[in-house]
């Protein structure tokens, strides 16, 4: 049965990116998948980075069954009351002005709609964004995206631009003491973008913590003198928090930490805890001015009343549960056992990130900090041969990172198991070298 599936693999899927995990998934419940042939394997990436509240979790079940039952689609120019208590209650958990939103289904869809109701808002065109981005496959937020994906598809569209990511485990602009100098860091690039510009620079795009650039956390006050830099150009800051988003990092939002309110936010991935849900969040005078010019995005999924649904119910679960708590206390359980690993493992050259968004960056030299990708690729395959599912970012330059984001949800001893699984197979990988 095995090899008549991956023979169907071979000759009906299309490859849409790295290689297809060789295991046939049946069910999944909690912080684990099992397979076809009965392996239990530790999700340690909530699916793709979005399972917050766990796989199945009851309340999202209960949910998805009684809402198909009642209103799952509607003729996108209709309302029901899902959407609208969304709208109202993430309102609700995000500082003035952000009060507007509109529901959507993928991240890529959001971050489209911000750029281009920011273009249509400033009436200009240009986009600047993080060296190291991701932002997702459709035009607009592809173009925003300098992580992967950029050869070979003929021309982004034009007027986007990159800056440095302010990487501070591998700084290029450094101060007398070798640290990152992101403030001469940040002053280089926009003196870049306004080289480039014509002109017409419309908004920034960024991520408050990159997560397909390595688990990248720019140093406090950079938010702040990225708004100030926004400001005096006219720009529109758009923060996109499809993976920080929602008590994944300790704080309801990533933005919180930094004291900073973005013109436009975009959340996706943890707010459907899996399901295909995102929004776009802007202010009264924002949304009025795009209404003014004739804002459109009128699309087939738009305002749906089932994705709509189980949004609520995240942010009941959410609530109730203190999520954000939760994710500090398991977030310092997590950052403990990553650095008794680095104590036993001089391959891992770095530990990063916030709350259950971490990121450990392996190297076969800590002095010089030389990557391998073969060394993270050895470590990923003896991981899922243990029992624990990892996701490692593989760039030029930073040979290997892994992002590990737990379910809110894992207990302790999940925790505890993942850091083992890890320790093991870190260990396993260096010895067949």
């Amino acid at each position: 049965m095995a090899d008549t599936f991956w023979g169907d693999v071979d000759r009906h899927l299309v490859r849409y990116g790295g290689a297809f995990t060789r295991e046939i998934i049946d069910h999944a419940e909690g912080s684990f998948v099992f397979t076809e042939d009965g392996r239990r394997i530790l999700d340690f990436t909530s699916g793709q980075m979005s399972a917050i509240l766990g796989h199945s979790h009851p309340e999202i079940v209960e949910t998805v069954q009684r809402q198909v039952r009642k209103l799952d689609h509607l003729f996108s120019g209709m309302l029901s009351r899902p959407v609208v208590d969304l709208a109202r209650r993430l309102a609700e958990t995000l500082p003035a002005p952000l009060e507007k939103a509109l529901l959507l289904t993928t991240g890529a869809e959001s971050n489209e709609a911000a750029v281009r109701m920011a273009k249509l808002v400033t009436g200009k065109h240009e986009i600047v964004s993080f060296a190291r981005s991701w932002h997702g496959m459709t035009q607009a937020a592809a173009s925003a995206t300098y992580s992967a994906g950029r050869r070979g598809y003929g021309p982004a569209a034009s007027g986007n631009f990159a800056i440095p990511a302010p990487n501070a485990y591998r700084p290029d602009f450094t101060d007398a003491s070798g640290a990152l100098d992101w403030r001469r860091q940040l002053d280089f690039g926009f003196e870049m973008i306004d080289a480039q510009s014509v002109g017409s620079l419309a908004a920034c795009l960024v991520e408050p913590i990159l997560s397909s650039g390595g688990i990248i956390e720019p140093p406090p006050g950079y938010f702040a003198a990225l708004a100030e830099k926004c400001r005096e150009r006219g720009m529109l800051l758009i923060l996109d928090e499809a993976q920080t988003g929602l008590c994944r990092t300790g704080n309801w939002y990533a933005f919180e930490r930094d004291g900073v309110v973005p013109d436009i936010l975009t959340l996706s991935k943890t707010l459907g805890a899996g399901l295909p849900l995102a929004a776009v969040l802007t202010s009264a005078e924002i949304e009025q001015e795009a209404h003014d010019r004739g804002f459109l995005f009128f699309t087939t999924h738009v305002s749906d009343p089932l994705p709509a649904a189980v949004g609520n119910t995240v942010l009941d679960v959410l609530t109730r549960d203190r999520l954000d708590a939760r994710a500090v206390e398991l977030g310092a359980l997590l950052r403990q056992g990553l650095e008794e690993i680095a104590g036993r493992h001089d391959v891992v050259g770095d530990i990063r990130g916030r709350g259950l968004l971490a990121g450990v960056e392996l190297v076969v030299d800590r002095e010089t900090k030389r990557s391998s990708d073969e060394l993270g690729a050895r470590v990923t395959q003896r991981c899922l041969e243990l029992g624990l599912h990892m996701n490692i970012v593989q760039l030029p330059g930073m040979g290997g990172v892994f992002r590990i984001a737990p379910p809110l949800t894992a207990s302790e001893e999940e925790i505890a198991l993942g850091l083992s699984i890890l320790d093991q197979a870190i260990g396993d990988a260096v010895k067949m070298a």
